[in-house]
């Protein structure tokens, strides 16, 4: 019994984010030797780039990862909400925090007819779990479906997610921070250099390109690291909540739900979109070459490869005779 009160790990999704991240840690040990040689060699307006660029990037990080919880509060529009205003809501989280032993997060509710949650926080007695409108009154989630959505997302903060994607953002936001200051140096800077300033004419470019490679590996290398924690949570909440076919079936009207938001609503939201328990996106199913390259770059895994997974743990929990995605 002890297993069903903790989130559980999933040790084939835990090797493949601990490959990601390795690989991420690689790039960053080849991105600082560059960076040394480069300062080594470099002017010293390109060293004060490098430098800008690193504080910048680091203080960014910092206020991302203590005030994450407020940051996205306040792009939401949402409010915190006391077990008397929302009882119901506060009732399956007060159940779901005993069943995983883990300390109760703030309660909010956002605004909007979009049907999603997202819960955020550096650690579980710093964190807020935010449930939209659109989930709560015009979802037609049963409770079952809302418990699934909320154990997924609780799962993200059991398992410190935002502590993981900033440390491995880092990197990230660094190379983008060099690629602006040095494009605007170039910019700005570019028709004043003399001959003395010979060499930081060619390093900046220099940086420029390392930045922008280092840039591009790292995005695409956090997007997949995301893609394995969203699936992470799925299964994390769904063995928590013993009910893989209830979010299975939260999933699909979710993703029905979506494609009823107008486009303009969805765009709005998607700077939230890797806190999201789904992408603000119009979310259908199927693959193809088409959908390979959007997928490249999502935050979140397909519907299928979701639905896939989780049909694959009801079988396994033996629970069969039921609809799967909760339709008829």
């Amino acid at each position: 019994m002890a297993t069903h009160t903790r989130y559980a790990p999933d040790r084939g999704l835990t090797v493949r984010m601990t490959a990601t991240m390795f690989l991420l840690g690689l790039v960053f040990v080849v991105f600082v030797g560059l960076v040394i040689g480069i300062m080594t060699a470099a002017h010293a307006s390109a060293a004060a780039i490098i430098l800008v660029a690193v504080v910048f990037g680091g203080g960014s990080a910092f206020i991302s990862l203590f005030y994450s919880d407020k940051i996205a509060l306040a792009a939401a529009g949402a409010r915190e909400v006391s077990p008397k205003e929302a009882p119901d809501l506060h009732g399956i989280v007060d159940r779901l925090c005993a069943l995983a032993d883990m300390d109760k997060p703030r309660i909010a509710i956002a605004p909007g007819s979009m049907p999603n949650a997202f819960a955020t926080g550096r650690n579980s007695k710093n964190s807020v779990l935010c449930v939209t409108e659109g989930l709560l009154y015009h979802s037609q989630l049963t409770q079952e479906e809302l418990e699934g959505v909320l154990a997924h997302e609780l799962s993200h903060v059991a398992h410190k997610d935002v502590q993981v994607m900033t440390y491995a953002s880092l990197l990230a936001i660094v190379a983008g921070l060099l690629v602006r200051f040095a494009f605007y140096s170039e910019i700005f800077g570019g028709g004043r250099r003399g001959g003395n300033d010979g060499n930081a004419a060619l390093l900046i470019p220099l940086i420029m390109l390392a930045s922008a490679v280092v840039y591009a590996i790292s995005f695409l290398l956090i997007r997949l690291l995301s893609r394995y924690r969203e699936l992470a949570a799925d299964r994390s909440g769904a063995l928590l909540t013993q009910n893989p076919s209830a979010l299975i079936s939260a999933l699909t009207k979710v993703s029905q739900g979506m494609n009823r938001i107008p486009t303009e609503d969805l765009r709005k939201a998607e700077p939230l979109n890797a806190f999201y328990f789904a992408p603000a996106m119009k979310l259908t199913r199927g693959g193809g070459g088409g959908r390979s390259l959007s997928v490249l770059f999502s935050t979140h895994p397909s519907l299928d490869k979701r639905i896939e997974q989780l049909s694959k743990i009801q079988r396994e929990l033996g629970q069969v005779g039921q609809d799967p995605r909760g339709l008829r």
